[in-house]
């Protein structure tokens, strides 16, 4: 069974690895560890507290397959981000030039560096290892997010983003950094994207252009991935594309990569969620259900065609998920389809 949970000190090794294995672009696992040990640290204060309004608080999922005990994938929301270090964004737009005089009349695209999204929630750090990555465990773990936030909205902002990782080449190497570090710094990427996963974002108010940049001077190979996303992430893109997630011209400094964004009430996951007291009995369901409890210092989420509804208006587990869960008769739950055809 895969089990998804929150993150724990002793699950600091496999952090690491999976730090590791996601490479350069992943910003937020940063391979460091003071950063890695106070990431933990702060999911596990986040969870642990009671919280009414949403703060600084940051939430760390691992996925776990309790066959083995092995740490495979990872999964987080951050309930306010720019608060405690600020978020720069490209929000690409239009200017106009015209005259009269001469009839001309030009659109011309710009990208200007802004802090829009201050203080809305993101969802983050979804890595699942490679011999994981099939079935339905990638969607689970991407919608394990949008069932916690569902069941505890106060902890999180009216609006959720997702920064996707831009187009790199075959070296690794983005485009779109390649200008951006011809004309306006001296480090390569790799240093640049690990000063961002670390915190120390100072460079960048002081670097960056700070007038809009006419995008029809940059390199064509820079024009062309501007909004695009590396070909590993087009799946994770798809996904929250289908959860209502869109692009509004917004994309990352140094890649290029579209922040989409969606009003949290809006996503799809959200609101075909439902919450429903359990039964525990021996069943076997047609549909494949992602089902969490209503905890959160011990939250737990699975998956599994053993559950059904009943005539009651209960969801009907077996015992084995009802373990895995930490629910009893009479407990709530919250369940969502992830069968591909459910709208």
């Amino acid at each position: 069974m895969l089990l998804i949970r929150p993150i724990r000190q002793s699950d600091y090794p496999v952090l690491m690895q999976i730090a590791i294995e996601s490479g350069a672009g992943f910003t937020s696992l940063p391979v460091n560890e003071q950063k890695l040990q106070a990431k933990i640290a702060r999911s596990e204060q986040s969870f642990a507290t009671a919280v009414e309004a949403m703060g600084d608080q940051g939430y760390l999922f691992v996925l776990e397959d309790t066959s083995t005990g092995e740490i495979v994938g990872t999964s987080g929301i951050e309930a306010s981000v720019g608060l405690e270090n600020p978020l720069y964004h490209f929000h690409k737009s239009t200017v106009v030039h015209h005259s009269k005089e001469l009839d001309v009349f030009k659109q011309v695209e710009v990208l200007t560096m802004c802090n829009d999204y201050t203080g809305v929630s993101e969802i983050c750090t979804l890595f699942l290892r490679e011999p994981y990555r099939q079935g339905l465990n990638g969607r689970f773990l991407s919608k394990v997010r949008f069932l916690f936030m569902a069941e505890h909205p106060k902890r999180f902002s009216k609006m959720v983003i997702a920064e996707m990782r831009g187009v790199a080449d075959e070296s690794g190497l983005p485009p779109f950094w390649k200008w951006l570090q011809s004309y306006f710094f001296s480090i390569d990427f790799p240093t640049a994207d690990y000063m961002i996963g670390v915190g120390n974002k100072g460079f960048i108010a002081d670097l960056m252009p700070r007038h809009p940049i006419y995008v029809s001077l940059l390199p064509e190979s820079a024009q062309q991935v501007i909004g695009e996303v590396h070909e590993n992430t087009k799946p994770a893109l798809a996904l929250l594309e289908n959860e209502g997630f869109f692009h509004r011209g917004y994309v990352d400094l140094f890649d290029g990569g579209p922040t989409v964004e969606c009003q949290l009430k809006q996503i799809k996951s959200v609101r075909n969620s439902h919450k429903m007291k359990v039964r525990v009995a021996p069943v076997e369901g047609n549909a494949t259900l992602a089902i969490c409890n209503t905890q959160t210092a011990n939250f737990r989420a699975v998956f599994s065609k053993n559950a059904a509804l009943n005539d009651n208006h209960e969801l009907v587990i077996s015992p084995e998920l009802a373990e895995a869960l930490m629910v009893s008769n009479g407990d709530s739950v919250r369940y969502l389809s992830l069968e591909k055809a459910v709208k």
